[in-house]
């Protein structure tokens, strides 16, 4: 495997990458612009273990080129060897593969670069900035640390999502996309500020798209002095 993944592929090689083939089972569109997939993990679980908000590369074709996106795992069963993902839906041959995938179906999968470091202390409060194609990632987090309280900015629409808050201890602020993700960042630097002062050991998560997340990211380390290890921050998707 890895043969056909062009310069990216070779480069994860040589950074210990792990390859797998994942087999489609079953499909369930949760909306129309939201498709979960049901698959086999050819084994990926049991040579690379679980942790939280994990994610694995798939590779498509792209006009006969490679072309490689993450996906976090949702619901990982390693006794079972199985998992779901989960697709929020636009143009492009990721989400083309996903419309159209049925049981039977296999699609390569590369393990290299996802990790998750726990937080010391324990978070007193989560504040985490996500969208659509977080969510899956931000879900994870809710389990991770199921008896901390969060408040979440979501970009996007979340109603009919597969959103595993609870509304007991999870604040979700819904945030409309607006210029190019400006109304975010904007809303975020109006509240976030506040509410860290009030918590003696927060935890600060970002997971939208990449400028967005860069620009959120600079902001929270060199503005309001938030601590590497005391926060994470990973683009997951580019706005064209």
């Amino acid at each position: 495997m890895g043969q056909g993944h062009g310069w990216q592929g070779a480069v994860l090689k040589l950074m210990r990458a792990k390859d797998f083939v994942l087999t489609v089972t079953g499909a369930e569109d949760v909306t129309d612009d939201y498709r979960r997939l049901h698959l086999t993990d050819g084994g990926l679980l049991a040579a690379t273990g679980v942790h939280p908000t994990m994610w694995v590369r798939l590779w498509f074709e792209n006009a006969g080129k490679p072309h490689q996106r993450a996906y976090t795992l949702v619901d990982p069963d390693p006794e079972a060897g199985t998992f779901s993902l989960e697709f929020a839906l636009h143009e492009g041959c990721a989400s083309d593969w996903a419309r159209a995938a049925k049981p039977g179906d296999t699609i390569e999968a590369t393990v290299q670069g996802t990790g998750f470091q726990r937080p010391r202390p324990e978070p007193s409060h989560v504040f985490a900035i996500g969208d659509p194609a977080s969510l899956p990632a931000l879900n994870s987090l809710f389990q991770e640390f199921a008896a901390t309280p969060a408040t979440v900015w979501f970009e996007g629409e979340p109603d009919g999502l597969p959103s595993r808050a609870d509304a007991s201890r999870h604040e979700i602020r819904r945030v409309p996309r607006e210029n190019a993700g400006a109304r975010l960042a904007e809303q975020v630097r109006a509240e976030l500020p506040e509410l860290l002062r009030a918590a003696p050991d927060p935890y600060v998560w970002i997971a939208c798209d990449t400028a967005t997340t860069r620009t959120l990211t600079t902001y929270v380390r060199k503005e309001l002095s938030v601590p590497k290890d005391r926060m994470h921050a990973l683009g997951y998707w580019r706005a064209t």
